[in-house]
């Protein structure tokens, strides 16, 4: 069986400015501590979110706005942003297209559900389950790069 491994590109600044410019993108996003890390049963990371866009009109600019605003009321995130500045990361849908054949909910939740492998829980800011993805139907195997969120110089 193939392995598609997925790096991370450079974090960058959870603020408007970097966001603004992900207006029409479709993909995952994700949401990071600078500083702070977590304690997650299986170990420390900083990443406190995963969210998906699914289509342009919803597109990860605009879902990262809602949640700097606060718009998205997801209490966590606006309470870790108060203590430690945040950082985000994200996919582009449009880059895993050619060998990811389901939508891009279950996409999501197999991102998720690796997380709860590696770590033990859903990321902390999460108030979704991730739904099982048909493993018996994948010609290939996802390899996340989770220690990109466990790096200290970020």
């Amino acid at each position: 069986m193939d392995t598609i491994t997925i790096y991370f590109d450079k974090p960058q600044s959870f603020e408007p400015s970097n966001i603004t410019p992900l207006k029409g993108i479709v993909g995952l996003y994700f949401i990071f501590t600078k500083e702070t890390f977590i304690q997650y049963p299986f170990g420390k990371s900083k990443l406190l979110y995963i969210g998906m866009s699914e289509r342009k009109t919803n597109s990860i600019g605009s879902r990262l706005l809602g949640h700097f605003d606060g718009k998205s009321k997801n209490i966590g995130l606006m309470n870790y942003r108060k203590i430690s500045p945040l950082l985000f990361t994200y996919i582009n849908f449009d880059i895993l297209k050619a060998n990811w054949k389901y939508k891009i909910e279950d996409l999501e939740s197999y991102f998720i559900l690796s997380f709860v492998e590696h770590f033990g829980v859903y990321p902390i800011c999460n108030n979704k389950t991730g739904f099982e993805v048909r493993n018996r139907d994948l010609k290939f195997i996802i390899n996340i790069d989770w220690n990109y969120f466990k790096q200290g110089n970020l």
